[in-house]
């Protein structure tokens, strides 16, 4: 582990350079406890896969005391845990007209379109961290089957909800945006709203899952975010296997 300077305003926290769970689990245990507790001085944090950015205002604390008061921090950080984690229900149609490279995906996979919205569905996906649009999720999980290379052309706009793959990695996009991810769904939810109390509808360090919809049920959740009455369904704990994930799978979708 160290901690070295980003420029003259901010601290990088590195646990390693690797992409693993043990290593984000510190990351946001730390980011946890700085927020719970926070040090004169610093203005933001910015988790990622295995690094804590922590932007300060040297004005206020000097480089060399904010290190030594990290230090101090990472050590009490592990000894504190994870704390709070949730897990997000995300709805998702994969039917035309929102699936435009699922027969691409299929193609490369060698799998049907059921197979890979089953396959696609099933894993509890770990958010390490959030970045490129407010709101992207990053997230660990894919089911290696659905590997997909990215496009030789990238779009020049994707729908803000469309749910891609891009090699070894699935997400959500927040925004409407460029981007040269196979998309194989879209969800009617936003993942960043502005106008919410909370823009952000998950944090790094939570999970997501995804369940199908159907067209219609799609249109209709869209309906409820717009006037605001719908929420996507949360858990507090992760499910703790696949017994328990098959029977909350059940209970959610009858």
């Amino acid at each position: 582990m160290d901690i070295y300077p980003a420029g003259d305003g901010a601290l990088c926290v590195e646990f390693g350079r690797t992409i693993s769970a043990e290593l984000n689990d510190r990351v946001h245990a730390l980011a946890g406890l700085l927020q719970d507790r926070p040090l004169p001085g610093v203005l933001d944090l910015v988790p990622a896969y295995a690094s804590l950015l922590v932007c300060f205002d040297p004005l206020c604390i000097s480089s060399r005391s904010l290190r030594a008061a990290l230090w101090r921090r990472v050590k009490e950080a592990g000894n504190t845990g994870f704390g709070s984690r949730e897990t997000v229900y995300i709805p998702v149609c994969y039917d035309e007209p929102f699936s435009p490279d699922m027969e691409k995906v299929a193609a490369h996979t060698g799998l049907s379109p059921w197979d890979i919205i089953s396959r696609h569905t099933k894993p509890v996906y770990r958010i390490y961290m959030l970045g490129f649009l407010p709101g992207f999720p990053y997230l660990g999980g894919l089911d290696p089957v659905l590997e997909t290379p990215r496009l030789a052309k990238p779009r020049i706009k994707i729908p803000a909800g469309a749910v891609g793959i891009g090699g070894a990695q699935t997400g959500i996009y927040p925004l409407e945006s460029p981007g040269g991810w196979n998309l194989i769904g879209q969800t009617p939810v936003r993942p960043y709203d502005p106008r919410r109390e909370n823009p952000f509808l998950y944090r790094p360090g939570d999970c997501i899952v995804f369940y199908p919809v159907s067209p219609g049920e799609y249109g209709d959740i869209a309906g409820a975010v717009e006037n605001g009455s719908f929420f996507c369904p949360r858990k507090a704990v992760v499910p703790a296997g696949p017994a328990a994930e098959a029977s909350r799978r059940s209970r959610l979708w009858a």
